[in-house]
């Protein structure tokens, strides 16, 4: 079994930053999961289980566009 290190530092917004062993990452968290560079997370309701999607760079940032529309309509 591997160490894990994973920090997040909040910036406000749902905007962060993870810092972990690998280097340093940004992130966007919504109501409905996490967006990042490697991909997304989606909460499933379940306590301590997700759905995590490692999709492109273009994926992310559609997503993460679709997202920001769609909690600036409400």
């Amino acid at each position: 079994m591997g160490f894990r290190f994973q920090k997040r530092i909040k910036l406000g917004g749902g905007l962060g930053l993870n810092i972990s062993k690998s280097g340093i990452s940004p992130s966007v968290r919504t109501k409905i999961g996490t967006f990042n560079k490697n991909g997304y997370s989606t909460k499933t309701g379940i306590p301590g289980v997700r759905y995590q999607n490692s999709g492109c760079l273009v994926l992310f940032a559609f997503t993460g566009f679709v997202t920001f529309l769609i909690y600036q309509l409400k």
